[in-house]
């Protein structure tokens, strides 16, 4: 039979474990800057050139796209400028090389 003080010490392990673990899944903010976006279907939308969120929940919101493609003129998409568009981050499916989105998700 295990001691109290093993038990906790047990405990404390498993602790730290987990947050060591929980910190390396962790991307920093400035691995999605410059970042190309394209869609599940491969077609080129433009770059990320900033991130919009929720400043009390940290919930992220939308994807600002720089360098945008002609393609994107048949979206449907916010645009912030001539040349910058928003798209919404739910509708990221996979970060890698690149940023996939699906077009189904743009509201």
């Amino acid at each position: 039979m295990l001691s109290k003080d093993c038990l906790n010490n047990r405990k404390l392990y498993k602790i730290f474990i987990s947050l060591f673990y929980m910190q390396k899944e962790k991307n920093p903010y400035s691995i999605l800057i410059n970042r190309m976006i394209v869609t599940k279907e491969g077609k080129r939308i433009g770059f990320v050139r900033d991130i919009t969120f929720e400043t009390k929940s940290g919930e992220l919101i939308n994807l600002i796209v720089k360098d945008i493609t002609p393609y994107t003129r048949n979206l449907n998409l916010e645009k912030v400028s001539s040349n910058e568009l928003l798209i919404p981050f739910n509708s990221i499916i996979a970060i890698g090389d690149f940023v996939v989105v699906s077009e189904e998700d743009f509201i």
